[in-house]
């Protein structure tokens, strides 16, 4: 009876740290989707906005001449050349 107990107790070890790696991975996930929500955000912004594409672009960011959509694509990701001075 005591092998049982034993094998139920390592089930609930190999649980706790499924459960502590998916807790771990919740922060960079939500962190990843208001990214996106941002991105989206600021290229709708930026559409009607001359002043926030030149900073952008000031900011290292290839936006200028592109749609909201390639907006907000490109501000998905890091800043493809060194800020400006």
């Amino acid at each position: 009876m005591t092998q049982p107990q034993d094998s139920q107790t390592n089930d609930s070890r190999t649980n706790d740290s499924r459960t502590e790696n998916s807790a771990a991975d919740e922060p960079a996930a939500a962190l990843a989707r208001t990214n996106a929500v941002l991105a989206e955000w600021a290229a709708r912004s930026a559409a009607d906005s001359a002043s926030l594409i030149a900073r952008l672009e000031r900011m290292g960011y290839a936006v200028e001449g592109k749609s909201e959509e390639e907006i907000a694509e490109v501000l998905k990701h890091p800043p493809t050349r060194s800020p400006a001075a």
